[in-house]
């Protein structure tokens, strides 16, 4: 059985995991207040809590979304092979000349 592969920021699973965390938030920001109801919290304690809940849900959701485009921008620039100024690679590599440790072209 292979090995299960990392996520990659850029993938297409990594993007569905933060949408599926970003949801549950706001399920919860719906959720906790009905619950601190049905134990007796007042309304305005529910509600004091449910807007916390919001807030700090929406600062998460706004720094996961900076991490991923952060993420995505580092991956682009890694993928994108930049190789020097006009884009060959080492001196003479590109004629075939083999060279030894100190430079010199070998025979």
């Amino acid at each position: 059985m292979p090995a299960p592969r990392a996520q990659q920021p850029g993938d297409a699973s990594a993007q569905d995991s933060a949408s599926d965390v970003v949801r549950w938030a706001a399920f919860s920001c719906v959720l906790v207040p009905v619950v601190l109801v049905g134990y007796g919290t007042s309304l305005a304690g529910a509600a004091g809590a449910a807007l916390g809940l919001v807030a700090v849900t929406g600062v998460c959701r706004l720094l996961l979304r900076q991490s991923e485009r952060g993420a995505a921008r580092l991956l682009a620039e890694q993928n994108a092979g930049h190789r020097g100024r006009h884009g060959r690679t080492a001196p003479g590599a590109h004629r075939g000349t083999r060279h030894s440790a100190d430079g010199a072209p070998v025979d």
